[in-house]
């Protein structure tokens, strides 16, 4: 593919990272995303007080917009049977979290998707779909290759979630196409094994995941902001990266169905801790499983949990090769946590952030930027909230946020 590399404008002011901006169709009062991240909050697959808290906290803690994590299009699509999927039972707690989050003053989208082969058919009660048949050590069983027909039903299934998302009062849908979910699984040369049409080259295992965001734009429009995650890079050997990875976000240019594109990297499936930085709290991640995998983990776990040092912006060295090969708004993710950083990545070129464990930590830093610009969030990057996504995901070293999610509860909200 022949491509244009933009030319930086150096006169074009930088943007202020806390000031007003449009994503698309959206206005946000600031730059600053609440990244998505699995909440825990839904065991019956419905929306919860305890969600609600969860987004409205971070809401009223002056971020421009959170990302409601991760409802699935199809209900074997979940990575565990108590996630949010589309289907009309969620549609009015949905309306109720959405118009809550509006009420601070936040928008919110939606990430949408289909787990593949990160879901688990144990949990679920369904069998699991990826490219090509592979042993799932989640549910200890096999993943079924995705018929023609599934691909078919999966990608309509995202447009009916779209069209969903805009009814009920999301600003935003977010369509994962990264961690080798269903749609980053086809784009893995390590998962896809195929000898159809959607295997071999990056153009067949890019139309999947392309067929995709065409139906997301068709069902939306332009009433809603439609953002894509996307990997850099799988984090493991034979994996999609950036040899691929780059092109295939020039297809998505080209194809024109995105308002912006967020940048991720790693796998959960093959290497998770790839995204994460930091400490590898491996005993609290064991303990955390069902009883039959909890064994396993601990003698194996450390052979998938690699352990990679922290450092502020870590994504940052990849992203700018993709900022270099593209035009499009483009949010940076990975260890932001403070205004140096957000404005270094505005300088770079970067249109967003987006912030995870730091607003776990503390969902009000923003405001708390905005009054002392010298702020340093107190994230230590332990990781343990990654242990906690089972039990409802929060930071462990906040006793005060802890308590105040429990006190919210989970019950399902009421129509």
């Amino acid at each position: 593919m022949t491509t244009t590399t933009p030319t930086p404008d150096p006169l074009a002011p930088t943007p202020d990272p806390l000031a007003p901006a449009m994503l698309g169709p959206v206005s946000l009062r600031n730059r600053v995303i609440k990244s998505a991240t699995f909440e825990g909050a839904t065991p019956d697959a419905l929306v919860t007080d305890r969600l609600i808290e969860y987004h409205t906290a971070v809401g009223r803690g002056g971020v421009g917009m959170t990302t409601v994590a991760y409802i699935a299009v199809a209900p074997e699509g979940r990575t565990e049977r108590g996630q949010v999927y589309w289907r009309p039972e969620a549609l009015p707690g949905l309306r109720r979290l959405t118009d809550a989050v509006h009420a601070t003053g936040a928008k919110v989208s939606a990430q949408i998707g289909h787990a593949g082969p990160v879901a688990n058919s144990r949990s679920n009660g369904l069998p699991s779909i990826s490219p090509s048949v592979r042993f799932n050590p989640m549910a200890m069983a096999f993943d079924r290759a995705a018929t023609h027909a599934d691909i078919r039903r999966v990608v309509d299934a995202h447009g009916q979630a779209a069209a969903s998302a805009r009814e009920v009062g999301f600003d935003a849908v977010e369509v994962h196409l990264g961690h080798t979910y269903l749609a980053g699984s086809f784009l893995s040369p390590k998962v896809n094994r195929r000898k159809d049409e959607y295997g071999g080259s990056l153009t067949n295992r890019a139309d999947f995941p392309r067929r995709i965001l065409a139906a997301v734009k068709e069902a939306v429009g332009d009433d809603i902001a439609v953002i894509a995650k996307l990997n850099m890079t799988d984090g493991v050997p034979g994996g999609f990266d950036l040899e691929e990875s780059i092109p295939f976000a020039q297809m998505l240019e080209a194809d024109g169905h995105l308002d912006a594109l967020e940048l991720t990297g790693g796998s959960s499936l093959l290497n998770p801790m790839y995204l994460f930085r930091g400490d590898v709290p491996l005993s609290a991640m064991a303990d955390a499983q069902p009883p039959f995998l909890r064994l396993g983990m601990k003698m194996f776990g450390r052979f998938l949990f690699h352990h990679y040092p922290y450092q502020p912006l870590y994504f940052r060295d990849l992203a700018l090769q993709f900022r270099r090969e593209l035009s499009m708004p483009l949010i940076l993710l990975g260890g932001v946590t403070d205004l140096d950083g957000m404005q270094t990545a505005m300088s770079d070129g970067f249109e967003y952030v987006a912030m995870a464990r730091a607003l776990l930590r503390e969902p009000d830093l923003i405001n708390q930027i905005q009054r002392d610009h010298a702020t340093r969030s107190a994230c230590t990057h332990c990781n343990l909230c990654a242990a906690s996504i089972f039990t409802g995901t929060h930071c462990p070293l906040d006793a005060e946020g802890t308590t105040a999610l429990v006190n919210a509860g989970t019950r399902p909200v009421a129509a």
